[in-house]
């Protein structure tokens, strides 16, 4: 199980004794960005908060994570995590071998595909509609990455996904949806793509919105952070949940362009949800009047961090 990569981070790291052994973040990750987002946004957020040193590994097989989680009595080890983390299925079996392997807490991100009695803590959007229990935490959507940064006057940005399980893409409806938000909300707009937007899609944007369209294949991993924190509002089509929660804690004033959703969609639930709490509003809202003026920026990872610093486990 090679390690992918360690760093030290944190507000006093430089200040710390060198004989203080800084508290070790171990990261499981099945290399989903999706994933690996929600796991550093909460490490990171606790490294805001005290000196830690976050490293990431991948998840041993089925197999041998079930062996050694049923192995049987095993040795405390000197070089050990303090915390573990991870987010994805593939990754719960190994944070149950090591959670009994170093004696450390194991934290899961997303409802887990085992019983949530076996970890530590549990952080499950609530459209998931999660038990209460001491050792659940439910939060708005998936943790992110994103922080809050210095607005742009007059700046917004318009991201497109594509189809998904949860939704039917209609790309006439949208490219309707996005030629009316030019039209009466005028901004100094950028449009972005996503990995699943069909290439007519693109090819649509391109045409609609000229140079100021930008397609996935254009932009790196740093691209969307910069574009949100910088964004005084953002419009994300409704497929995208994860986009809209980072739009949300980036301090963006956000809109959803409705798609039509399969029956019994968990996603377009937390969607009404924060709707009908005033974090966002939907198209044809384009002065975003439905917005509640006193909500506050929604930071999931913040507040999640406070958490597990109250738990003391590290």
């Amino acid at each position: 199980m090679p390690m992918a990569s360690v760093w030290s981070v944190g507000p006093s790291v430089l200040e710390t004794a060198k004989w203080v052994r800084v508290k070790q973040i171990l990261i499981i990750s099945d290399g989903k960005p999706g994933h690996r987002n929600q796991s550093m946004g909460l490490a990171e957020a606790i490294a805001r908060r005290t000196s830690v040193e976050i490293s990431e590994r991948e998840p041993m097989g089925r197999f041998e994570a079930l062996r050694l989680f049923l192995g049987g009595a095993l040795p405390q080890l000197d070089d050990c995590p303090d915390l573990l983390i991870g987010a994805g299925h593939d990754t719960h079996l190994t944070l149950l071998a090591l959670r009994k392997l170093y004696r450390v807490p194991a934290i899961v991100l997303m409802k887990p595909s085992i019983p949530m009695g076996f970890f530590d803590l549990c952080l499950v959007p609530e459209h998931d509609q999660p038990p209460k229990r001491p050792n659940i935490i439910v939060t708005h959507g998936a943790l992110n990455r994103m922080q809050p940064g210095k607005k742009a006057p007059g700046s917004g940005v318009i991201l497109i996904g594509g189809p998904s399980k949860h939704y039917n893409w209609d790309e006439t409806g949208m490219l309707v949806q996005v030629r009316a938000l030019l039209e009466h909300a005028p901004r100094n707009w950028l449009i972005g793509s996503s990995r699943r937007t069909p290439a007519s899609t693109e090819q649509a944007l391109s045409g609609l919105c000229g140079d100021r369209f930008v397609p996935a294949s254009a932009t790196g991993p740093d691209w969307l952070p910069q574009q949100l924190a910088r964004a005084e509002v953002c419009w994300v089509t409704e497929d995208s949940a994860s986009m809209v929660y980072e739009a949300l804690t980036a301090g963006c004033q956000v809109g959803v362009l409705p798609l039509s959703s399969e029956a019994d969609n968990r996603i377009g639930k937390g969607v009404e949800q924060l709707t009908a709490q005033g974090l966002v509003v939907r198209a044809p809202d384009w002065s975003m009047n439905g917005l509640d003026a006193e909500s506050i920026v929604l930071n999931e990872a913040e507040r999640c961090a406070e958490e597990v610093l109250r738990r003391e486990w590290l």
